[in-house]
């Protein structure tokens, strides 16, 4: 558990070939399935305070209680993903917590001195937000509201991998449209 924000719920990993990350966590680590979302549908989004338009490519899946993200920049926009891919870097870019209370947990986190860097939003209640300190590779935090259809959708993804017999490894996005999740 952390002190901050309780116990992290996802790791973040940057990759180059999200077919080929799939197909290792499957295959490989027997994690799965991955439902995969060649454009994630993100609103609102900054980095650094300005907005970008951001085409980014994501398949999660969960193994136990945490959930294993796996993201593609396929545009140049910047984002944090895009500066650890410049800094010659791949695999766990982030650490995210989740959460129902997002105004107060962001406030906590910067009265504690954090700042966002990049943040958007996934969906109704589907806020996130990237903090800018890193002490080295794969500990960026994320904070991620989990009140709406994207908490349903990440119900319905842990969901799927209890038992999973390695059938159907990869699987469309789940909607995030309300109460179709």
């Amino acid at each position: 558990m952390s002190r901050h924000l309780g116990a992290i719920r996802q790791l973040g990993y940057v990759v180059t070939d999200i077919e080929e990350a799939m197909d290792h966590w499957s295959r490989v680590m027997g994690v799965g399935p991955f439902f995969y979302n060649p454009r994630v549908p993100i609103e609102n989004y900054t980095y650094e305070g300005q907005r970008y338009e951001v085409h980014n490519s994501v398949a999660l899946a969960n193994s136990g209680f945490i959930q294993v993200e796996l993201i593609q920049t396929r545009n140049d926009a910047p984002s944090m993903y895009r500066d650890f891919l410049q800094a010659g870097r791949t695999g766990l870019q982030h650490v995210a917590f989740w959460t129902e209370d997002y105004d107060t947990d962001l406030a906590a986190m910067e009265a504690q001195g954090f700042n966002v860097k990049m943040s958007g939003e996934v969906g109704e209640n589907g806020r996130f937000a990237y903090f800018d300190r890193e002490h080295h590779p794969g500990t960026v935090i994320e904070l991620s509201e989990v009140r709406g259809p994207k908490g349903d959708m990440f119900r319905l993804i842990r969901e799927a991998s209890q038992d999973w017999d390695g059938s159907d490894p990869v699987r469309p996005f789940p909607s995030l449209d309300r109460g179709s999740a």
